[in-house]
């Protein structure tokens, strides 16, 4: 596991003073207010203030004191440390899902690996990569079981899917 995650990106600019709009990578804007740093081109760079705004999350950093230079960080990706957060029980990190194997919780027979993860607004789901590419809405229907520690995700197949 790294230890940054990629958090969201700056897309804009607010106001003249220096902060920046950013889009969240996350279930809720809110997620990103609590951290005291960002890492940004492998810089470490405190965060003065951040509020959320609608869907995105309006932040003032230190040594970005003016609208020059918030644009030179415009499209700039936001990461955090993994140190300073944890998911939650039953959450994850979609980078740490990645490459988990995927295996038929009722078989154990390989289905592949995840490849992606699709955040629609109904629940995530999981693009699963092998011998055929499957779709698997990530809720306990399907999802059986998640063991980060050895590295798989349970799925309980159903025809169709």
């Amino acid at each position: 596991m790294d230890k940054y995650l990629e958090a969201g990106r700056i897309v804009n600019t607010h106001g003249v003073g220096g902060e920046v709009k950013i889009q969240p990578w996350a279930d809720s804007p809110d997620f990103l207010t609590g951290f005291k740093h960002f890492y940004i081109d492998g810089v470490r760079v405190a965060v003065l203030s951040a509020r959320v705004h609608k869907t995105c999350v309006l932040a003032a950093l230190d040594g970005v004191n003016d609208l020059d230079a918030a644009i030179r960080l415009k499209n700039k990706t936001i990461l955090i440390d993994r140190d300073e957060t944890q998911p939650g029980d039953g959450r994850y990190f979609i980078a740490d899902l990645i490459g988990l194997r995927a295996v038929d919780a009722e078989t154990g027979a390989e289905l592949g690996a995840v490849s992606d993860v699709l955040t629609l607004p109904s629940n995530d789901v999981y693009v699963l990569s092998g011998i055929r590419e499957m779709l698997v809405p990530a809720v306990p229907e399907f999802i059986t079981e998640t063991n980060m520690e050895e590295g798989y995700v349970k799925i309980r197949v159903i025809e169709g899917l």
